[in-house]
């Protein structure tokens, strides 16, 4: 069936005032969604690539901070706010931890050997590749926490002590009745 020529103009001009519609609210979704991210963004702090051996980050909100690849021998991130941080492919020999949330953080391929990660929070951080060779993780809570089933074993070998704000043994949290029977 052939459409008149008016209904066919009509209906051209319904369709593309309906794609107009269409991108400037696409483009209102976007700018208007992007406001929040490009503020979050300029309030994150970015030490990718740095070196930061021996400086003391005690006590310091460092909420989704960027610590890709840093150098951070000796660094004390003490009673600090590491949630959602980035650390990934960082040298964390000798750090201390303690007390430190790092709950939701980016924490693959770091190397925690000689660490001090007493009673720290790594609930839900994803931990890939790390190491903990001789870390004092004494209530340190991994819940959640994603980490290779080696390393997991591990750590099962010497976690002791109960995380005093979160109330979960490290034993509990690493799941480590599990991996004794497996």
């Amino acid at each position: 069936m052939v459409l008149p020529f008016p209904t066919i103009i009509k209906s051209f001009w319904l369709r593309l005032l309906t794609a107009i519609l269409t991108l400037i609210l696409a483009f209102l979704w976007v700018m208007l969604s992007a406001t929040p991210v490009a503020v979050a963004q300029e309030k994150t702090v970015n030490y990718t690539k740095t070196n930061l051996q021996n400086r003391d980050f005690s006590n310091t909100d460092l909420e989704g901070a960027v610590f890709a690849a840093a150098e951070m021998k000796g660094i004390n991130f003490q009673n600090s706010n590491l949630n959602l941080a980035i650390m990934t492919q960082g040298i964390m020999l000798e750090a201390n931890l303690e007390g430190a949330s790092l709950a939701g953080a980016l924490v693959d391929s770091v190397v925690f050997n000689k660490a001090n990660l007493k009673n720290a929070i790594f609930t839900a951080a994803i931990m890939v590749d790390t190491s903990f060779k001789d870390a004092d993780i004494t209530g340190a809570d991994f819940t959640d926490a994603i980490i290779d089933r080696y390393e997991v074993k591990l750590l099962c070998q010497r976690a002791e002590g109960v995380n005093p704000v979160t109330k979960v043994s490290t034993k509990e949290s690493l799941d480590c009745d599990y991996f004794s029977r497996h």
